[in-house]
């Protein structure tokens, strides 16, 4: 290719070779020739080559080379040249170059120049790439270009005042007047632009608001005009007239009127004109209601316009669009906690987006069918979303799970509807509900002592059909090992009546032992279950202490210990078997550590298996560490700290519960050791509990009380200690205290001291009681027995 082709001759080859390096090649020999000829000073083709530069930069070669040119062609007498180096510097240069410097002056005498076309060539490339200090020199001739008589000009102009705007907030001030009288033009550019200027000046600097909600009636008239004007080619899209400048004014109006009762009251019939007037069949006509939509909802306005809004989202549901569907939902959920029964009138169709092929909408349908769930709809809706969970995809089952476990829980009309509903969601989908659903669950049944029969049986029903879904086989060992009398009676007349024998029942038992898809949390829920049958039967304990005494050598450590432990009972403790092993108590939903579903506070943990609470662990900076241990005294030597912030996540429980259903040797325990209050401040009480384990290792347990009559949030301990003791804290029970000393939150601490020096340790409280942010230290120089003294 000869260096000298034209545009059109270049881009052809360009597009004809056949390989990335044949490309590249051609590339580089167009660009040797662009480079010698820039080095022509007085060559006649210096746009043509800079037009063909600009392609190459386009292909993502690099340009920049062209910089230089793209200057001295802006600074041409000719508008060719003039127009093609505009656009090289709007492309190939930008703010953080010093290239761009070199042009301010000649776009300076450009604004002043007496042709419009070369003013808006100043115009666009100040708009596009103008630096602070580009826009602050130029911002007195943007000023003045604002009030020319030009609309061509005033346009432009507008436009580029929004960039200043945005570059130098504070030059906000020069252009409020010209923005104000921008309004009174006829020119549909001319108001978009001021539009866009007073929407920016709007939220760049909040005090403008007043100043513009004086425009509010000239916004009213411009809208009303683009209403109820005829059919108007220039500005007519899809038979909507400027949809463009209509949603601007609209987006204007609803930053003016929020919070302002005069400015809502001025706009209220505007936009009932509005809603009522615009064909929604179209693209257009739906963007303009839906920015009608958003401004209802977000300007002071009347009950029956914002139910118009909402019926007119419900026409959205409708459309075959589906990202009008989409956006229609959005809106629908922002607004269903304020307009719940506006919402509701649409739920059928809400309830059918769930069916859509959209991953996207259903998604949507999903947050907004469980947002509508109430009290009067709750067997209606829990139906179809029962429905929706047996097909919807893997990433939306754990979504639904948990909307379905909080809507039962807290619009439940009855306890056996809040078992059935859960027990069916565990069947479904028991693999995909969370860690709390377990406990939450077997709270719930220890509670309805009337359904104990009934469901064991169904949850024995379900067992010997399914032991793949691991959540419902720990309930149901859990359950067969409480009830297990129950399920031998077979008489039920809540469920048809079944015949089950001991042998069916450790049958089952053992194969969820045995089976390789039990985790190692169903194995210990198993192993347990069938522990307790040995107080529950007669004819088969032989069998029971056959199969612990296996797993007294498992490879699983949990399961061992277990085994161990029971195997103990039977020979060493068998007169205490009885008492240990007999039914577990009602739990308290209340009780200290243990919710049912609130996310505010912690999760109960699997109920049959001890694990490490997960938190999430911030450190703070270290000068603040090093205040905290300057408080020790020891100034000398550099103390040692470990502090942790722990916020607990779904998977972190408290302990309380696991040792109220697991701890079945707990009557052989020691007596536990005194405690003592060493804080108690604004309702807020903590006491600490040592207990020695080793000559050298002490636990220190401390609980945190809340007697005020709202909840603590958010609240972390913090301990430090002298270098010669060693220091760990362990995952606190949850931040949440509840208020009225409902419950509490413990933490443990383990100190090794293998000095047994003197001990004393300084401890930072941090927590949220209404809203403010508390924080203590406490210094503790005295322990109970049997720390060291």
């Amino acid at each position: 290719m000869a260096p000298s082709v034209c545009l059109q001759e270049m881009i052809r080859v360009i597009r004809s070779a056949r390989t990335q390096g044949e490309e590249r090649g051609v590339i580089q020999r167009e660009c040797a020739a662009i480079r010698a000829q820039f080095r022509q000073a007085d060559s006649g083709g210096r746009s043509h080559n800079l037009a063909k530069l600009l392609y190459v930069h386009m292909l993502g070669y690099p340009a920049h080379f062209g910089q230089m040119e793209c200057v001295r062609m802006i600074a041409s007498p000719r508008y060719s040249e003039k127009r093609i180096g505009y656009l090289g510097a709007m492309m190939l240069l930008d703010e953080k170059q010093d290239a761009s410097l070199l042009i301010t002056n000649s776009i300076k005498n450009d604004l002043s120049h007496s042709s419009q076309y070369v003013q808006s060539l100043a115009l666009c490339t100040l708009a596009c790439m103008g630096s602070a200090e580009m826009c602050r020199d130029l911002a007195p001739e943007i000023e003045r270009l604002l009030k020319a008589s030009n609309s061509y000009i005033k346009k432009k102009a507008a436009l580029c005042a929004v960039h200043i705007v945005r570059k130098i907030p504070e030059l906000g001030e020069l252009f409020t007047p010209s923005a104000h009288s921008l309004l009174s033009d006829k020119n549909h550019g001319v108001l978009h632009g001021a539009v866009v200027l007073i929407t920016e000046l709007c939220e760049r600097n909040p005090d403008n608001l007043d100043e513009f909600r004086k425009a509010v009636p000239e916004l009213v008239q411009i809208m009303k005009g683009l209403v109820t004007s005829g059919y108007s080619p220039e500005h007519n899209v899809a038979g909507i007239s400027d949809p463009f400048l209509q949603v601007r004014v609209l987006r204007l109006l609803r930053i003016l009127g929020r919070n302002n009762d005069e400015a809502s009251d001025a706009m209220n019939d505007l936009l009932a004109q509005v809603a009522t007037n615009t064909d929604s069949s179209k693209t257009a006509g739906s963007a303009v209601l839906y920015e009608t939509v958003l401004t209802i909802m977000d300007i002071k306005s009347e009950s029956g316009l914002r139910v118009l809004a909402v019926n007119i989202l419900g026409r959205f549901l409708l459309n075959n669009d589906r990202n009008i569907r989409y956006i229609s939902m959005t809106s629908l959920q922002k607004i269903v906690q304020t307009d719940h029964t506006a919402v509701q009138r649409h739920r059928g169709t809400i309830v059918d987006c769930l069916k859509d092929q959209d991953a996207s909408v259903k998604r949507r349908a999903l947050e907004l069918s469980l947002a509508l769930v109430s009290a009067a709809n709750i067997r209606s809706m829990m139906k179809e979303l029962l429905r929706f969970l047996s097909s919807c995809p893997p990433e939306l089952r754990s979504h639904t799970t948990s909307g379905i476990f909080n809507a039962a829980e807290r619009y439940a009309p009855s306890q056996r509807w809040h078992i059935d509903t859960i027990l069916h969601v565990l069947i479904t989908a028991g693999g995909d509900v969370r860690d709390e659903t377990v406990p939450n669950l077997i709270q719930l049944i220890s509670v309805a002592s009337e359904l104990h029969c009934y469901t064991v049986h169904k949850l024995y029903r379900a067992l010997i059909s399914d032991i793949s879904q691991q959540s419902l086989v720990q309930v149901a060992c859990w359950c067969i090992g409480e009830y297990g009398d129950l399920l031998l009676k077979g008489d039920c007349d809540e469920i048809e009546p079944m015949q089950v024998t001991e042998d069916d029942v450790l049958d089952v038992l053992e194969t969820v032992l045995q089976s390789h898809m039990s985790s190692p949390t169903s194995r210990g829920f198993a192993l347990t279950a069938i522990m307790k049958l040995s107080t529950r039967i007669t004819n088969n304990i032989d069998r029971i202490r056959s199969v612990v005494s296996i797993y007294g050598s498992c490879i699983d450590v949990e399961l061992q210990q277990r085994a161990v432990e029971y195997n103990a009972l039977f020979k060493k403790y068998d007169h205490m078997r009885a008492a240990v092993l007999e039914r577990m108590p009602i739990m308290d939903k209340n009780s200290p550590g243990h919710t049912n579903g609130d996310p505010s506070g912690e999760i109960t943990k699997d109920l049959n298996q001890s694990k490490p609470i997960q938190g999430v662990l911030i450190q703070e900076p270290a000068s603040q560490v090093c205040d905290l241990l300057d408080l020790l005294g020891e100034t000398k030597t550099s103390p040692q700290a470990n502090q942790n912030q722990v916020k607990t996540t779904p998977n972190s429980t408290s302990s309380s519960v696991q040792e109220n259903l697991l701890d079945l040797l707990g009557g052989l325990e020691p007596s536990p050791a005194p405690s003592v209050t060493v804080y108690e401040k604004g309702g807020l009480s903590l006491k600490l509990q040592c207990d020695k384990q080793t000559e050298t290792g002490v636990t220190v347990t401390f609980t945190a009380s809340n007697s005020t009559q709202s909840d603590i949030i958010s609240f972390t301990l913090q301990a430090a200690v002298p270098k010669s003791i060693q220091l760990q804290m362990k995952a606190p029970s949850g931040d949440v205290i509840p208020a009225q000393g409902r419950g509490t939150v413990t933490q443990t601490v383990l100190l090794n001291n293998p000095n047994k020096a003197s001990l004393k340790m300084r401890v930072r409280l941090s927590y949220s009681s209404q809203g403010t942010l508390f924080q203590d230290t406490v210094q503790i120089d005295s322990f109970p027995s049997p720390a060291w003294n």
